[in-house]
């Protein structure tokens, strides 16, 4: 079974299109909404997800997360990683599928910078993914192409094994960081991101960095 987890907060507008993408590609669509304040769980409803709900704003490692719980107590082969924003391609979920078989990887994670198609803000791509890049190397001791892109295909072992303790976007590096800690094997793949909104902006670095270092030293 191949279950999309798709974390999404305020995702109205969108999340019902994604979601009926979605369902060409996968067998199950899985919504978590974060405690959205608009109608995000009755729109993937509508569009035929099963939807989660968390009672308060938890964060997107923790949709996350509680996505995996559910795909392990249905006994998914594969899960995939998915934004509710419409920012990635369904068109890349096939190739990535038969390129994580291929291989024989335990995880596969999307790369906006493998190919030519992704047009990235000049803040991502000069100042965030470069500080993404160094705290994947600090932290996970791991070297990625990509370093935040939250495009990922695991099987089911990886999914025993990554179990996001990050509730907010610091998950981001602590999934490669579980993955090097337990073994297990990954590869990139090129996806292509489009851009609605600019997102992220600096000073969520630093918060990223807070909950890395808050969470290293309390284990």
């Amino acid at each position: 079974m191949f279950i999309a987890i798709v974390p999404a907060y305020n995702e109205e507008k969108r999340i019902g299109s994604v979601v009926r993408s979605l369902f060409h590609h996968v067998d199950t669509v899985v919504v978590v909404d974060d405690a959205s304040k608009d109608n995000t769980a009755a729109e993937a409803r509508r569009a035929g997800a099963h939807v989660l709900v968390h009672r308060i704003n938890r964060g997107q490692g923790a949709a996350l997360e509680t996505g995996h719980m559910y795909a392990r107590e249905h006994g998914a082969t594969y899960v995939l990683h998915f934004d509710g924003d419409g920012q990635f391609q369904v068109e890349d979920i096939a190739p990535a599928l038969a390129h994580l078989q291929k291989t024989q990887a335990d995880m596969l994670l999307g790369s906006r910078y493998l190919d030519g198609r992704s047009k990235l803000p000049w803040l991502k791509r000069h100042i965030i993914h470069p500080l993404g890049k160094l705290m994947n190397k600090i932290f996970a001791n791991v070297t990625l192409s990509d370093a935040h892109n939250g495009f990922r295909i695991l099987n089911k072992r990886a999914l025993m094994y990554i179990v996001i303790g990050q509730d907010r976007m610091a998950h981001a590096t602590e999934i490669p960081y579980l993955a090097q800690k337990h073994g297990l094997t990954i590869v990139e793949f090129p996806v292509k991101v489009v851009y609605h909104e600019y997102g992220q902006k600096m000073s969520g670095g630093f918060w990223i960095i807070r909950d890395l270092l808050i969470g290293r030293f309390i284990r």
